[in-house]
């Protein structure tokens, strides 16, 4: 009887070890597609919406969807220039590396713009003029609700259009 009763309990134990291992498994499997490290990174080149030579990274949902979240982070190299443009969104953009450089209107003015340096932070109402460029290779984060639009002030600076 008692072989019986350990037997069983050994079972019962290995049962329940075994499904929560299951368990922990699907649980990393599901968190190495939420999390990345730096090297892990899906860069690819960015949307023809803005200049040729900088790359993309979408790390949550899809920028160009109707509603939702968006996380991407945008690879810049030096002296990458994105003209006076706007969103119709709040923007949130977190610098990673490199200096960011931003002014504010509707003409480009490099005199004008301010350095962000690694780790700084900004936020940009929706329809605020405004225009960067990169300061060494830039690596900045955006983030916030989709679709992710940018509409040039002048339509002949749109990438789009010049195609």
């Amino acid at each position: 009887m008692k072989r019986n009763l350990l037997l069983g309990l050994l079972v019962v134990v290995a049962l329940g070890c075994s499904g929560r291992m299951i368990l922990m498994a699907a649980h990393m499997s599901a968190n190495e597609k939420n999390a990345f490290t730096p090297d892990t990174i899906p860069y690819g080149p960015a949307p023809a919406f803005v200049p040729a030579g900088a790359q993309l990274a979408v790390l949550e949902g899809n920028r160009g969807a109707t509603s939702g979240d968006y996380t991407v982070r945008l690879k810049m190299p030096d002296g990458y220039r994105i003209a006076p443009h706007r969103h119709a969104n709040r923007e949130k953009v977190t610098i990673m590396s490199g200096t960011f450089k931003v002014g504010m209107g509707d003409q480009f003015d490099e005199g004008k713009v301010e350095a962000f340096p690694a780790g700084s932070f900004a936020y940009l109402d929706p329809q605020m003029h405004h225009y960067a460029m990169a300061s060494g290779e830039v690596v900045v984060q955006v983030h916030g609700m989709s679709p992710l639009q940018f509409n040039y002030v002048n339509a002949d600076d749109d990438p789009l259009k010049k195609k």
